[in-house]
This record gives C-alpha cells, structure tokens and sequence, in this order.
C-alpha cells in the first residue's frame, strides 16, 4: 500500500469514489435489484466503514506538517461535538426521514411527531459535520485538515444536495409544507420511555467511542480528561 502523501491521496480519492459512485441514479438500483435494500444497507456500510480506516491510517502515516497548535480546551471542544454527533445518530436511527438519505419506512413518518427531523432535517450529515469539525480544532497539520475540513465539506454540500433533489422530488410547495410541519411540532413530543432509551443509547456510543479510541487512532482520548 502506498505511504506518505501518495497513499493519502489514494486514500482520500477512493473514499470519494466509493461514496459517490454506488449512490448514482444508474449504480444504486441495478446494486439494490441484486443485492435488495437491507444487503444494499450492509454492503454500502462496510465499504464506507472500510474506506474511512484506511483514510484514517493514511492521514496518520502522512508527512506531519502544522499548520496551528491545538488551543486550550480543545479536547473538550471535540468530546462535546461527538456527543452531540452521537446523540443525533441514536435520535436518528430506525426513524422515518423522508426529507434525507437513511430513513427508514418513510411511508410511516408523521410530521406531527417528527422526532428528531423536527430539529434537522439531516441528522446523520450534521452527525458527520459534528465529528469532523471537533476533531478539526485538536487537530491541526495539513494531513488531518484536508480530511476533517473534506468530511465537513461533505457533509454540508451533501445537505444542500439533498434539499435540492428532495424539492425536486416532492414538489418545492409539498417539500416546504413538510418542512413548515415538521418544525412546527418538534415540541410535541415528551421525554418518554423511547426518548430515554435513545438518550442513553446515544450517552452510552459516545462513552464507547472514548474507549476504543486508542485503538482507532491511536489517541488515548480518556487520559486527557482522567489522568
């Protein structure tokens, strides 16, 4: 496998590829005829999952160059983003979105119990915004600004992309009434039974994230905030 700056940019390039290409009009139903939704689902996880390791391998293996030291309370910037990240996620996740990617039985979603979509229309891109951007501020040589800064990239222009073909396959008037709705009954929902689970299941990735941390990127992130 390539090092240095060549195996970064083989890196970075195939995880463009590989989230741009299956996604495509002409790819992704002719991979979901063969593979069906749920294998589509699992394939596509485990490519991406695959892909974003050897990028974070290659972004560690390239030449360190800084560009800025890591400010005070940058640890905890970070640690409260992938909260939140992983909060959006647990909130997000077996839940109707027809308004983003990764919904799960749309047909059953009810703007006036939105959940999450209430809040954000694309809870697992501001998930992913959320994670680059707080791993962004500790993280300052070019190798892992070029990726973070990508991922947030991403994410944002993914948003709008969505919004976009949402629009234009709803109808713009259709789109925007559901938005309005959505927004408008994002308080009527209480903190039920379903609402603590999906707290504590978000708490507890967040917590599990902390701890295998080492193993992932090599940061022992729990020694900074217990010594």
């Amino acid at each position: 496998m390539l090092g240095g700056w060549g195996g970064f940019a083989a890196a970075y390039a195939a995880f463009l590829l590989t989230h741009a290409i299956p996604v495509r009009p002409p790819v992704r139903p002719w991979l979901v005829a063969r593979l069906g939704h749920a294998g589509f689902g699992l394939a596509y996880s485990a490519l991406s999952l695959a892909v974003l390791a050897w990028l974070l391998l290659a972004a560690r293996a390239a030449p360190f160059v800084p560009l800025w030291s890591p400010p005070p309370g940058a640890a905890h910037v970070t640690l409260l983003a992938m909260a939140l990240a992983c909060l959006a996620l647990a909130f997000a996740a077996f839940r109707p979105n027809p308004l983003s990617f990764a919904g799960w039985r749309n047909a059953r979603f009810d703007p006036k119990a939105p959940g999450i979509t209430g809040w954000l229309r694309h809870p697992v891109l501001a998930a992913l915004a959320l994670w680059a951007g707080g791993h962004l501020v500790p993280n300052g040589d070019l190798a892992h600004v070029l990726m973070f800064g990508g991922f947030a990239g991403f994410a944002l222009l993914g948003m709008a992309m969505i919004d976009r073909r949402r629009r234009r396959e709803m109808g713009s008037e259709a789109w925007a009434r559901l938005v309005a709705e959505a927004r408008a009954h994002r308080l009527s929902q209480g903190a039920g039974p379903e609402t603590v689970l999906r707290l504590v299941s978000g708490l507890a990735l967040a917590g599990l994230l902390v701890a295998v941390h080492p193993w992932i990127a090599g940061v022992p992130v729990a020694a900074r905030f217990w010594p």
